[in-house]
């Protein structure tokens, strides 16, 4: 039997981790994050897809070819968390677990990224613990996926 899917999709701007704002974001690379998932899922038992797109129609077609295909999402929307209604209307659309992830704390920051629209469509939502809230969503997603298997 394959392990479940998760596909960990990133929004804009993250392909600049490690040099963007290292104050606010830390030092650690997208290749980092995608190490680390690798490695979470690895002892998880889960197989991720990870993914990564500047690009707001990109990303709402990744959410879209999840139906039927994934057990659960893990998204960082980035600056889409903001601005997408279209986003959050696609995610509600999958009927899967979401974990929305935040590197940084989106409500110690501007008072515009208070809002995510994403997170009207998530299951869960972990903030401002850095790159390690990734780990954190996948085993928030391996329980919430154990639980929906559950008779």
């Amino acid at each position: 039997m394959n392990p479940p899917l998760i596909v960990v999709l990133n929004g804009p701007n993250l392909n600049l981790l490690g040099t963007r704002q290292p104050e606010i974001y830390g030092a650690a690379t997208l290749d980092d994050v995608e190490a680390l998932c690798a490695e979470t899922a690895e002892q998880l038992g889960l197989a991720i897809d990870f993914r990564q797109t500047n690009g707001e129609g990109e990303l709402i077609t990744w959410v879209q070819e999840c139906r039927g295909r994934a057990a659960g999402i893990i998204i960082n929307p980035a600056g889409y968390s903001h601005t997408s209604i279209a986003l959050m209307d696609a995610l509600k659309a999958t009927d899967l677990p979401i974990v929305e992830v935040h590197i940084s704390n989106i409500h110690r920051r501007e008072e515009f990224r208070h809002l995510s629209y994403v997170s009207k469509a998530a299951t869960g939502v972990i903030a401002g613990l850095g790159i390690g809230g990734y780990a954190l969503a996948l085993q928030a997603i391996a329980d919430l996926v154990a639980e929906e298997g559950e008779p």
